[in-house]
C-alpha cells in the first residue's frame, strides 16, 4: 500500500480531479483519497430506475451513504442545522463527488459579483479580480466541456469573451421557448440559454451527445454530462494512486507548522498515515473545514488553517424559493436537461445595496413524477385521473428565483458532540440566509414571480412566504483574502498558515452571486493547480 506522494490530494471529485491531472501532466506523482465508495454508473442508474415514486426527485436517494462516509440523507442525521433557517444540502461522499448529480449549469460571475463591497457597501470584495479568473474559466471550459451560446447577446457575462465556448448551446424545449417569448414580449427580460458541462455534440472527451433525457439530476444515463467520477481512470492511466473507503480524520504538522502527513481510517477501521510534499484538501464546503477543525493540534489549538478564526465561517449557498404554477396553456417540459435557461440579469444592478440579486429561471424538470400524487388526490378515477395527470403534466410549471447571500461569520460550521460509525464528529451548520436577502425575496422575488405568473397564464400563484431552501451549492467555510487576519487562504487557494497545504474550491469564495457555483470553484482549483505545480518544481 501506498504512503507517500509528492502531491496527496483528500476528495475526487472535480477539484480534486482537475488538480490531479495537471500534476500529472506536470510530471509529479499523484495519491488521492477518497471517503466514499467507487461505484459504476449502470449501478446508479438501476437504484434510480428502482426508487419508488415519491423518491424520483431526490438528488441524493440513489447514492445509499456507507457507514463510515455518511452524508446528508432521507432519514440519517449527519449533518445538523441549527439556526432561524434550515440547511440541508444534497451532497454526496462518493468517488467522483457531487458532480455524479449535479445539473451541469455553469454560470460565470460578473465583475461586479466580485466587488460587492467596493461598488455597493455590502459584503467582502474578492481578492482576485474577473481579469484574474477568466484565463482559468476558459480553462475549467475546455475541461469539463461546456457548452454554450455563440450569440453574445445571449451569453452571460455579457462582456466580450476571450475564447469561445467548446461546443454550441443544447436547443431549448418547446416550453422553454414558450416561455422565453413570453418573458422577453411581456416583461422586456431575457431567457438566456444555460451554459453547461454536457456534450451538445458528437464527441467530447469521450462523452457520447446529449439524448435529451431528463433525470439529469441524480444521473446522466449516459456520461454526456461532466461527472469527476469519469476522469478517474484517466487519472490512473496517467499514474495516479486513488484510494477509496478511504477516510482522512487529521492532517498532521510539523514544528515549522507545514503539513507532515495525512491520517486515514480502512473499511476494516485500521488507521493510516501518507506522507507527502504538497497536500490539497477538495473535500467541499462542508467536509473541508471539518476536517480542518478535526486536525487541531497544540501549534494550532482552533484547527488548521484557522489563526484567523474563520474556518468554518462564512457558510454560503443560493437560498431559493420554488413557485408550482398551473397555466392555461400547455408548456409541455421534460424534453432535454433538466436546467436548460435562465433570466439573470435581474441579479445585477445598484439595487444590490439594499437587497440581493436573483436569478429566475423555469426548470425544465418532466412534471409527472411531481404531479401525479396531486391528481391522485383531486379525487377521480379512471378516465377523469388520466385526463387529470395529463392535464397537470402538460400545464405544470415550476419557476425558481435563487438568491445572493452574504458572507456571514455567524453563519458556522462546527464539530458536532455526536459522533458518526467512526467515532468522528458529525458536522453541525448555523444558518441564516439574512435580511439582505429576505428583504429581496419580498420586495424584488416575490414580486418578479407574480409578474412571470401573470405573463404565462397562471391559473393560480402562492407565495412561498419565507421560507428558503438551499441550492446546494457549498460556498464559504474557508473563505480567501489576502490578511491572514481575516480569511484562510490567500489568493492561490494556499492557506495563510500552511505553505504547503491548498484549500481549493467553493469555500474560498468571498461572495456567491446567483448563478450555480461549479465553474468558479473549478476555475480556483485549476488556478491553485498552477501554483503547486510552480512552488512543486521550485519555479
Amino acid at each position: 500500500m501506498k504512503t507517500s506522494s509528492q502531491v496527496v490530494i483528500v476528495g475526487t471529485g472535480v477539484i480534486g480531479a482537475v488538480i490531479a491531472e495537471e500534476c500529472l501532466d506536470a510530471g509529479l506523482e499523484v495519491l488521492m483519497i477518497e471517503a466514499g465508495p467507487r461505484v459504476s454508473r449502470s449501478e446508479i442508474v438501476e437504484r434510480y430506475r428502482n426508487l419508488p415514486l415519491g423518491l424520483k426527485p431526490s438528488a441524493t436517494a440513489s447514492y445509499f451513504p456507507t457507514e463510515m462516509a455518511p452524508h446528508p440523507f432521507h432519514g440519517l442525521d449527519y449533518l445538523q442545522s441549527t439556526g432561524p433557517d434550515n440547511y440541508n444540502p444534497t451532497y454526496v461522499r462518493y468517488a467522483g463527488g457531487s458532480t455524479w448529480h449535479w445539473a451541469g449549469t455553469c454560470w460565470r460571475l460578473t465583475p461586479e459579483d466580485m466587488q460587492l463591497n467596493s461598488l455597493y457597501g455590502v459584503g467582502r470584495d474578492w481578492a482576485i479580480g474577473y481579469e484574474d479568473l477568466d484565463p482559468y474559466y476558459n480553462k475549467t471550459e475546455l475541461a469539463l466541456g461546456i457548452c454554450g451560446p455563440s450569440d453574445p447577446a445571449d451569453q452571460w457575462p455579457q462582456r466580450p469573451r476571450s475564447m469561445p465556448y467548446p461546443m454550441p448551446h443544447l436547443p431549448m424545449s418547446q416550453g422553454e421557448q414558450k416561455f422565453t417569448q413570453v418573458v422577453r414580449d411581456s416583461l422586456g427580460l431575457r431567457n438566456l440559454p444555460v451554459a453547461q458541462a454536457r456534450n451538445s455534440g458528437t464527441h467530447y472527451h469521450d462523452r457520447p451527445a446529449c439524448c435529451s433525457n431528463n433525470n439529469c439530476v441524480p444521473v446522466c444515463p449516459v456520461g454526456a454530462k461532466y461527472d469527476a467520477a469519469t476522469a478517474l481512470k484517466r487519472l490512473e492511466a496517467k499514474g495516479a494512486t486513488i484510494l477509496d473507503n478511504s477516510v482522512v480524520y487529521r492532517v498532521e504538522t510539523t514544528e515549522k507548522n507545514r503539513i507532515a502527513a495525512i491520517h486515514y481510517y480502512d473499511s476494516q477501521r485500521q488507521t493510516h498515515r501518507v506522507t507527502g510534499e504538497h497536500f490539497v484538501i477538495a473535500c467541499n464546503g462542508i467536509e473541508t473545514p471539518k476536517l480542518m477543525l478535526m486536525s487541531a493540534d497544540d501549534r494550532n489549538p482552533n484547527g488548521l488553517a484557522n489563526s484567523s478564526d474563520q474556518v468554518g465561517r462564512n457558510i454560503m449557498d443560493h437560498p431559493q424559493q420554488g413557485y408550482t404554477l398551473t397555466t392555461s396553456e400547455p408548456y409541455w417540459l421534460g424534453q432535454g436537461p433538466v436546467v436548460n435557461s435562465g433570466i439573470m440579469e435581474t441579479s445585477q444592478g445598484d439595487f444590490r445595496s439594499e437587497h440581493a440579486g436573483a436569478y429566475f429561471r423555469m426548470n425544465n424538470f418532466a412534471r409527472n413524477r411531481y404531479i401525479s400524487q396531486r391528481a391522485m388526490k383531486s379525487g377521480k378515477v379512471g378516465r377523469a385521473l388520466d385526463e387529470e395527470i395529463r392535464r397537470l403534466t402538460a400545464c405544470t410549471v415550476a419557476v425558481v428565483a435563487a438568491y445572493e447571500m452574504l458572507p456571514d461569520p455567524n453563519n458556522r460550521l462546527t464539530l458536532s458532540q455526536d459522533k458518526d460509525w467512526l467515532g468522528l464528529p458529525k458536522p453541525s451548520v448555523y444558518w441564516d440566509v439574512g435580511d439582505y436577502t429576505r428583504r429581496s425575496s419580498r420586495d424584488y422575488g416575490d414580486p418578479m414571480v407574480k409578474r412571470i405568473a401573470d405573463a404565462i397564464g397562471a391559473t393560480d400563484f402562492k407565495s412561498a412566504g419565507m421560507k428558503f431552501a438551499p441550492s446546494k451549492h457549498l460556498m464559504g467555510g474557508t473563505i480567501m483574502g489576502r490578511n491572514a487576519s481575516d480569511s484562510v487562504v490567500d489568493t492561490v487557494c494556499r492557506a495563510h498558515d500552511h505553505d504547503n497545504l491548498y484549500l481549493p474550491g467553493g469555500g474560498a469564495m468571498a461572495s456567491t452571486a446567483c448563478g450555480n457555483s461549479t465553474i468558479t470553484m473549478t476555475s480556483l482549483a485549476f488556478r491553485a493547480s498552477e501554483a503547486l505545480i510552480s512552488e512543486a518544481k521550485g519555479a
